[in-house]
């Protein structure tokens, strides 16, 4: 195509030469291509100075290739940055002409910065933690980095309104990102930039201070230099002293925190030093010939070259007396140390952000990065590595907006419901749809970092079961089992009514055990589905009631098993229950109307005269008890112990077949060789309802056990045997 324009051919030579100068390699033919096609897709795009739209992502370009570089995929993707959301040109073209791997890294740019439009900053670390998760080449982060340094420091041609919303963005997000990358220099000019338009006038009183002072505190640095840099040219050392720089938001933050005037804030003098050498026994050299100039103040001396910090941060620091008795703060350092400090991925975002082990992860991976940036830049296997390597932060989790722009964090694969019933349980409860980015989509699409959703709900919408097979969460699943759950009990609750109703008004009776043998001979495997069917109305009462008279139901009647005598049975303590977490050795004894065993949730109920009864939580006893009178409850819990020796009864329903006592009791008895207290069988025509009493150790070695009973053949059902 060719560049004719003038300007743009020096644009251009200018990005070639400062990319020979800092990167590795240079693939020009790639830059020029790039540098072209952005050329012609921005054409006609002015920004708001005014100016061409081309000149924002080819000094996009520039940043990354001078002041965090990396390599020229990384040049080429920041000169592309914007074509795919604000140019005509796709996806499937940038993969055509550039090939995947920068498609990617412009693709992950504008989700970037898609997520935060007419978005309010609520929640800043979940907003970094966005940022990782839905970015997978750190390259993308990078030229992030140089898009949002380029926007502040042209931020003056946009209305306030938005100066103040990109400000506060920037401060809120990208500066303490750019900290954790290790890019000290742009984490300061963002957060002093974003200063400016937050609070002009701090902004400007400390900007005219630091300038009413600079002369004076020039004049006191050359003189606190000049010795030093004669005895270093004596020593013929290689260096670079100067000031270090002050910055503003740093002082305005420090004047806030100590609440402090900016002369004591600004008061310490402070100088760099830093030599052109690999040797650091050099940077001990310079620190003798300071101390032997000033007096150190001894408290103040720092050695992170012998023990670096945990970032690998290396520098000496020292605090000396200079003239007129003012302290002076100096820091000695290599060239090499000073580069990662101010442009490597690992610096001082641990430790400036005192961040908790969690981020341990993260920190392994930033000095993975160093090792990249540090590592041979000349070595073409440095480019090898950086291509494949992936981001894994956070991918285990997503993180999506409500409609009104909040964040919530949920597990990947999760879904509109998960969403839902994230928000609140009665929006789950009812959500019948739900629009992700606008669009509606069925209740099972998975949701991915960045997506805003908006549920919809209906009063007469309820779960169901096949939602169960999509949804993520722990509260989702939770609260569906409850809803269906409760549906059932409702459910039985009606047909049970309509029973008793049916019975009551033709002044018939029928026991538990009538109501056991009915349900068996209809093919159920228990009263609580027999039940079901009622209230579900697929068998008519009248029909029932029939059979019932037909087969006689109600004049053989099944002995009823009396438990009463549990209480008398031999039980081996455990110790004693534990009462609020302690072995206080109050009397207790077990309550005989529902015979917990270790494992049951337990609670105990204060009685006159015979100490605590201990109660399973789901007795019908003691919730009456509890209704009437809840200061008695008293939390209690099981003791460990793998002797203890408790009864149990089961009652057994199933089809009557020859050896069935025996197959019964082989059961039992071959597991841990469980002892069985008592067996009795009674059967009913094809029926038969059994009731065993055994010695357990706990909850778990009696559900083996009736699980074990359960796969008998022609058992229909096993359940724990309780006093009504």
């Amino acid at each position: 195509m060719g560049i004719e324009n003038p300007k743009y051919k020096k644009n251009l030579d200018d990005l070639l030469q400062t990319c020979h100068q800092h990167l590795p390699n240079v693939n020009d033919s790639l830059v020029i291509k790039a540098f072209e096609f952005a050329l012609e897709a921005h054409k006609n795009d002015l920004r708001a100075s005014g100016e061409p739209y081309f000149s924002h992502p080819f000094e996009v370009a520039m940043i990354v290739a001078r002041e965090i570089p990396l390599d020229d995929i990384t040049v080429v993707s920041a000169l592309l940055h914007d074509v795919i959301e604000d140019t005509e040109f796709n996806l499937d073209l940038m993969i055509k002409e550039f090939g995947k791997e920068v498609t990617e890294i412009v693709d992950g740019v504008t989700k970037i910065g898609g997520i935060f439009k007419g978005q309010e900053i609520t929640q800043a670390e979940n907003y970094r933690k966005l940022l990782l998760s839905m970015v997978k080449d750190v390259r993308v982060i990078l030229v992030k980095f140089a898009d949002r340094l380029h926007n502040m420091r042209t931020l003056e041609f946009v209305n306030q309104d938005k100066q103040r919303r990109i400000a506060q963005e920037t401060i809120d997000i990208y500066a303490p990102f750019a900290n954790r990358f290790g890019l000290g220099q742009v984490k300061w000019e963002l957060e002093d930039l974003s200063f400016k338009y937050i609070d002009r006038n701090a902004y400007e009183d400390i900007a005219k201070k630091i300038k009413s002072k600079r002369k004076e505190r020039e004049t006191y640095i050359n003189k606190f230099s000049d010795p030093i840099i004669k005895s270093l040219d004596q020593y013929n050392l290689k260096y670079e002293i100067n000031g270090r720089p002050k910055h503003l938001y740093s002082i305005y933050k420090k004047m806030i925190k100590r609440n402090k005037p900016f002369e004591e804030i600004y008061d310490l003098f402070a100088i760099r030093i830093i030599l052109d050498t690999n040797n650091t026994n050099d940077c001990y050299t310079t620190l003798g010939i300071v101390n032997q100039m000033y007096l150190p103040v001894p408290d103040r001396f720092k050695d992170y070259i012998s023990i670096p910090k945990t970032n690998s941060y290396q520098s000496i620091h020292t605090t000396v007396i200079g003239p007129d008795g003012r302290l002076v703060e100096v820091q000695i350092r290599t060239r090499k140390m000073h580069e990662v400090a101010e442009k490597g991925v690992a610096a001082h975002w641990k430790y400036k952000e005192n961040k908790a082990t969690s981020d341990k992860e993260l920190e392994n991976w930033i000095n993975w990065i160093r090792d990249v940036f540090e590592g041979a830049s000349k070595d073409d296997a440095r480019k090898d590595l950086l291509e494949s390597f992936k981001l894994n932060l956070y991918q285990d989790e997503i993180y999506v907006f409500t409609p009104k722009g909040d964040l919530r964090r949920l597990p990947v694969s999760s879904t509109p419901v998960d969403f839902a019933f994230d928000i609140h349980s009665k929006i789950g409860y009812h959500c019948i749809g739900a629009k992700v980015n606008g669009k509606i989509v069925p209740l099972d699409t998975v949701l991915h970092s960045g997506d805003q959703v908006e549920v919809i709900t209906s009063k007469n919408q309820h779960p169901n079961k096949n939602w169960l097979k999509f949804v993520a969460t722990h509260k989702s699943k939770t609260a569906i089992k409850k809803w269906l759950n409760k549906e059932e009990e409702d459910i039985i609750e009606a047909g049970k009514d309509l029973w008793e109703k049916k019975i009551k008004k033709l002044k018939l009776s029928f026991t538990a055990s009538d109501i056991a043998k009915l349900s068996l001979n209809l093919k159920y495997e228990s009263p609580k589905l027999f039940y079901r069917s009622l209230g579900e109305g697929k068998i008519n009462i009248d029909e029932v009631l029939t059979i019932a008279k037909d087969k006689d139901v109600k004049k053989e009647k099944i002995p009823s098993l009396e438990f009463d005598n549990f209480a008398s049975l031999a039980r081996t303590d455990i110790g004693g229950v534990l009462v609020d977490g302690k072995n206080s050795g109050i009397m207790y004894s077990y309550a005989k109307c529902c015979n917990p065993i270790p494992g049951d949730p337990v609670i105990g109920y204060i009685t006159v005269g015979e100490g605590i009864k201990i109660h399973r939580k789901t007795c019908n006893n003691l919730l009456k008890m509890s209704e009437k009178d809840p200061s008695k409850l008293v939390p209690v819990q099981w003791p460990e112990s793998k002797d203890s020796i408790f009864v149990a009864g089961l009652r057994i329903l199933g089809k009557d077949s020859a050896g069935i006592l025996n197959e019964i009791s082989h059961t039992i008895v071959s597991y841990q060789n469980t002892n069985i207290k008592s067996i009795n069988i009674n059967t009913t025509d094809s029926t038969f309802e059994g009731s065993v009493t055994l010695f357990v150790h706990n909850i778990e070695h009696l559900s083996r056990i009736m699980e074990r009973l359960r796969k008998l053949k022609g058992v229909y059902n096993v359940e724990r045997f309780e006093s009504s």
